[in-house]
């Protein structure tokens, strides 16, 4: 009999008795276990891990240097860095002195740095190297009533900037003055209080900062340990950008259970590291696995021969038994010697590339392809999709690891405590602990999304089915309906095309109010630059290998595959390639890598436009 979300045990005691504010977690944890590894980091070629007393010796000294440069409580203070340890220490601090940490990416442009420093009022802005503070500099005059800059990477100036280091001598000065300063703003610090502002990165338009209680976070941590998928005997690894919502609730973690987490935010180091830090579990967006997924078959596809036989009959194997596994059975007989076979010739090596030692990831953020879900299940790692967004403090809804307790495609049960609802247009309504308090200075908009009883209006669609899973249909401003009258779901599409062609980076779907659909299509660089090794175009450059006619051949053939998936009015009929990647850079993409469409479709509408004209 198939488990329901009802029949799961939930530790209750976790969430009820929960700590009053991240600051009194931290403590907490710290006086639990003093002595164990709370964080590693990298230095040089090697790694240096912190213990919980250690971390806390630390944060305190940058609480204490943050008090003694005048942040009063629930003030906040920017942080605009990479995800690294100094990044955990600052938040940390920041939590400590009862102030709130305004999270701000490394990659955001001059001119939204200073809109959201004087927007959410920031008092001190910790940044990570020069280049920011040239940001900052160059908006001076537009930065609100900002007391300090503190620099990671550099040296300060005396007047405006001052280096980490110096932040943390003042800090420790106070501590010895008086050494109960840090602990008696943790003292004070309730639930309500404010923790965090955070900018959703928007598709369109001027960011809005999302304000998050302390009690969102504390909920957050206390539910997913409630649900006991992680102990002390975790290890994580931590690379995604803590200026987002996903990676700042996995920061929360460790703070609740215990277990020591990597730190490094570093994407082209993620394989290397996982290989060393041998975590048991880590979060990423869908765009890493999707690659992970993209460059292994790729490569085997391209050794042909035996060795792309072995891992055909491996992978199916594997896909054979996680179906066993997944309804809570076991294989026997001859698939368990087959599969015995399978997994020491090629699927105990594709985990060893992980460390050897992951029991699962969680996915979040965008959409994962089911396909790519099921891949690496076959590889025995098991992916979590979850769901939640900015304004619910990230985790609504994970997919569980033990059988019966995930489902493919959908992205799982609610945390405890979290209520769903959905509406008559099918959109997501969710409440609970973890939803904001409003958007910061934003009364219309928040009295928009959120109602007087506390739903918030996810602007997703989607349904629950009988055993509590929610399933995402799309984004409710990205339906859109062709001129025959047919709505089509794009994003649903995009990931299916993901999943099909391994040399995908990105799918943007067209046809809104159009006779017939069509897309724009970019190609990941390094698959295709393996692809067209093999296919007498080793050493051209990338536009010259997207724009030729063998890519378009190649590409037509996983769009014709696509469509034999698809009902007639959302098949693509016309596409065409870029002859470059969309990024971040370019404002194609959000820092968390999600796809900008109005902006690309914008940049591209007279492309997209040829093809109709010639219908």
């Amino acid at each position: 009999m198939a488990r329901s979300a009802t029949d799961e045990k939930v530790d209750r005691s976790i969430i009820e008795n929960r700590a009053p504010s991240v600051g009194h977690m931290f403590r907490e944890r710290v006086q639990a276990l003093p002595q164990g590894e709370a964080f590693r980091h990298p230095v040089g070629d090697g790694w240096e891990s912190l213990t919980w007393s250690q971390t806390r010796d630390r944060a305190y000294a940058l609480a204490a240097g943050l008090v003694e440069l005048g942040v009063q409580p629930e003030e906040r203070v920017a942080l605009m860095s990479s995800t690294r340890i100094e990044w955990v220490l600052s938040d940390l601090a920041v939590m400590c002195a009862g102030a709130a940490t305004t999270t701000i990416y490394p990659t955001t442009i001059t001119e939204d740095v200073a809109y959201i420093v004087a927007d959410s009022g920031s008092r001190v802005v910790i940044a990570e190297d020069d280049e920011q503070v040239a940001k900052l500099r160059e908006r001076a005059g537009e930065l609100g009533e900002v007391l300090k800059v503190v620099v990671v990477d550099g040296q300060g100036d005396g007047e405006h900037v001052m280096s980490f280091a110096e932040l943390e001598e003042l800090g420790r000065g106070r501590l010895e003055r008086e050494p109960d300063v840090v602990d008696a703003r943790i003292d004070a610090l309730t639930p309500e209080h404010l923790a965090t502002i955070i900018y959703t990165s928007g598709t369109t338009g001027r960011p809005k900062g999302v304000r998050l209680p302390h009690s969102a976070w504390t909920y957050e941590a206390a539910a997913v340990a409630s649900i006991g998928i992680l102990s002390q005997d975790d290890v994580q690894y931590l690379w995604l950008p803590l200026a987002h919502v996903f990676g700042k609730v996995l920061l929360a973690l460790p703070l609740q259970i215990g277990f020591p987490t990597a730190v490094d935010g570093r994407p082209d180091k993620i394989v290397e590291n996982v290989a060393v830090v041998q975590p048991t579990f880590m979060g990423a967006a869908p765009r890493i696995f999707e690659k992970v997924y993209g460059k292994i078959t790729t490569m085997m596809m391209d050794e042909g021969g035996v060795k792309a036989k072995l891992f055909t009959w491996a992978s199916g194997v594997g896909k054979e038994v996680g179906e066993i596994r997944a309804a809570g059975g076991q294989p026997g007989g001859l698939l368990a010697t087959k599969y015995r076979l399978a997994d020491k010739l090629v699927l105990s090596k594709i985990r060893g590339r992980f460390g050897g030692k992951v029991r699962f990831f969680i996915s979040g953020s965008a959409a994962l392809n089911t396909d790519v879900a099921r891949w690496f299940d076959a590889m025995g790692l098991l992916i979590l999709e979850g769901y939640g967004l900015t304004e619910t403090s990230a985790a609504s809804f994970v997919n569980r690891p033990a059988p019966g307790g995930y489902k493919f495609g959908s992205v799982g049960w609610p945390l405890p405590g979290t209520e769903v609802r959905i509406a008559e247009d099918g959109e997501i309504l969710l409440r609970g602990p973890g939803v904001m308090e409003g958007y910061h200075q934003l009364p219309e908009e928040t009295a928009a999304s959120l109602d007087a009883d506390g739903w918030f209006a996810t602007g997703d669609i989607g349904e629950v089915d009988e055993l509590g899973f929610l399933t995402i249909t799309d984004r409710k401003k990205d339906l859109f309906k062709t001129s025959g009258g047919k709505y089509v779901a794009p994003s649903l599409i995009e990931s299916r095309f993901k999943g099909i062609c391994p040399y995908a980076s990105q799918l943007i779907v067209e046809g809104d109010g159009r006779k017939f659909v069509s897309a724009l299509i970019t190609l990941e660089p390094e698959a295709i630059s393996a692809w067209a090794a093999q296919n007498g175009m080793a050493g051209d450059s990338y536009h010259q290998i997207v724009t030729s006619d063998k890519a378009r051949e190649m590409v037509q053939g996983y769009v014709d595959e696509l469509n034999s998936q698809l009902n007639r009015w959302e098949q693509i009929r016309e596409f065409h390639i870029l002859d470059h990647d969309l990024s971040v850079e370019e404002g194609d993409l959000t820092p968390s890598m999600k796809l900008k469409r109005k902006v690309v479709t914008t940049k591209y509408r007279d492309k997209l436009d040829e093809f109709y004209a010639e219908s």
